[in-house]
């Protein structure tokens, strides 16, 4: 008793002087290893232990998909872990009861966020969609083996010694025995935003079943391989399945209904020791951090004044912070004042001339100053590229920076040149689940006669098993490509998607990174 009061004490005096010791620092400590870059207001030790099994995770879809093990990914994806869901909800208040985590593949940045203490299969599964997307490993993969090793692979077990693999999620499983299937011809066809109400619930959890039957054995593991080399040559899905099973779907049908064997396959290997970098941030994280994912998320037209006024209020709390500054003149210039907005950041650039994301942000003024004054479109936009140009220079792997510097470009009269190319390029490998990069570099190339280059980068969207209108708009440029013909004539309507105000999905489902959020139901 004596001992546990001692230790007791102890602790609370260690909390005590970690809050008078440390007055201008928040709660939320950010680490960074060579795949990720996580938030969290835990303590030290566990988001060490957090990330080091995202590093191991990392590690496992690199040996299990025969890929190189000393490659980090072109961009670290950064991972909001917030205490409960009104975390959540401070980034997109449109947050639903039951999400315990969602995925943002927005235009300014690409992040996660979840729930510190739920079950971490959501991050794992987007995890995996966010790594094939960087790695282009699933690229010509059906929607239907995407979403079923996406399933798979989430429920790793990761301890510090050894992982295992081939487990199930009991939600997904319940769900099988609980309602009817999605015809097997269905599930097959297509993606998951075109699967008919009534069959939406099975689709996940019957594409984790068949993937796991693929995977859980030797010989079925070669099916699959040729199963999709045959979809690559232009085999029908149908067709190719049988082909490949050496059975009638009705036949895998039953096979599937009475398949029970649950394989884990453990590993054991000497996993990576990653270098992980702790920081605290200043104490104008704790009211301003998720707040500013929420901006760089969209806010519906309806409630940006009121967005503006919350982050004026909280900023107010800290003058002449930095990162106040920032927040403020974002808020500002995009759901405020901008002239205000563009005051704030010219002031913190004056303190921080190489804050890049100050510098992206006003060149975002002057490029909507160009669209709102038709007349001095050439001078804005040569405005907005000084900003741009400063901001590679600092960071020349930002893919925002790059995206808009292609953006800027797109009204030249010799467009696109071949240095506008390599920009594409570049954007694209740092961010290809971005729609509107994946469309517009695809358009480029339409424009400079590389049709063949147009179409490898736009059929992975057209397939993508949640693309929606961002799928609809990739078909048809394909169908263009293949006649050789322009990308668009005058006046017709813009096809490249801008990245869409986020909106939970159907039943709470997880959803390929897309034009659209994904969003996981808690536990």
């Amino acid at each position: 008793m004596k001992a546990s009061i001692r230790n007791l004490a102890a602790a609370a005096l260690a909390l005590f002087t970690c809050a008078v010791a440390t007055p201008g620092q928040a709660e939320w400590r950010r680490a960074e290893s060579p795949n990720f870059v996580v938030y969290s207001r835990g303590s030290e030790s566990a988001l060490r232990r957090y990330v080091r099994n995202l590093e191991i995770y990392d590690y496992l879809l690199r040996v299990r998909m025969g890929l190189p093990l000393d490659r980090p990914a072109p961009r670290k994806l950064p991972i909001y872990l917030v205490n409960g869901r009104s975390g959540l909800v401070d980034i997109n208040p449109a947050t639903g009861l039951y999400v315990a985590g969602t995925y943002f593949p927005t235009g300014e940045d690409i992040f996660a966020a979840a729930i510190q203490d739920s079950e971490q299969d959501f991050l794992l599964h987007e995890y995996f969609h966010h790594f094939s997307f960087q790695i282009g490993s699933t690229s010509t993969y059906p929607g239907w083996l995407v979403e079923g090793l996406a399933e798979y692979f989430m429920t790793a077990e990761i301890r510090p010694d050894s992982v295992a693999v081939g487990g199930y999620n009991e939600g997904r499983v319940s769900t099988l025995f609980a309602v009817n299937w999605i015809p097997l011809e269905e599930l097959l066809t297509k993606r998951p935003d075109e699967v008919r109400r009534s069959h939406s619930d099975t689709y996940y959890p019957l594409a984790w079943l068949l993937t796991h039957w693929f995977m859980s054995d030797d010989t079925r593991r070669q099916q699959l391989a040729g199963y999709i080399r045959d979809l690559e040559s232009g085999g029908d899905p149908v067709e190719a399945m049988e082909r490949a099973t050496g059975m009638s779907l009705a036949d895998l049908r039953r096979t599937l209904r009475q398949y029970r064997r649950i394989n884990i396959t453990t590993y054991r290997t000497e996993f990576p020791q990653p270098e992980i970098t702790i920081t605290r941030l200043p104490r104008s994280a704790d009211d301003l951090l998720l707040i500013g994912q929420r901006l760089k998320v969209g806010v519906p037209e309806e409630d940006r004044e009121e967005t503006a006024q919350l982050v004026r209020r909280l900023a107010a709390r800290h003058p002449d912070d930095p990162f106040a500054m920032l927040q403020l003149g974002h808020a500002e210039l995009h759901f405020g004042d901008p002239d205000v907005g563009e005051a704030v950041l010219a002031r913190l650039l004056e303190r921080e001339p190489d804050n890049v994301e100050a510098l992206q942000l006003m060149a975002t003024r002057y490029t909507r100053l160009a669209e709102e004054r038709p007349d001095e479109t050439i001078a804005l936009l040569r405005r907005a590229r000084t900003y741009l140009a400063r901001a590679y220079e600092v960071d020349p792997g930002h893919y925002y920076t790059l995206h808009q510097i292609a953006r800027t470009r797109e009204v030249a009269p010799d467009y696109p040149t071949e240095n506008d190319l390599v920009t594409w390029d570049q954007a694209f490998t740092l961010a290809p689940q971005l729609p509107s990069i994946r469309l517009a570099y695809a358009r480029a190339l339409m424009e400079a006669g590389e049709f063949d280059a147009a179409i490898a980068r736009l059929e992975p969207l057209a397939n993508a098993a949640h693309g929606g209108d961002s799928a609809s708009a990739a078909a048809t440029l394909i169908e263009r490509a293949r006649l050789r013909q322009s990308s668009g004539e005058p006046g017709e309507p813009d096809l490249v998607a801008t990245e869409l105000t986020p909106r939970p999905e159907p039943g709470g489902s997880v959803p390929e990174p897309a034009a659209e959020p994904a969003e996981a139901p808690a536990p």
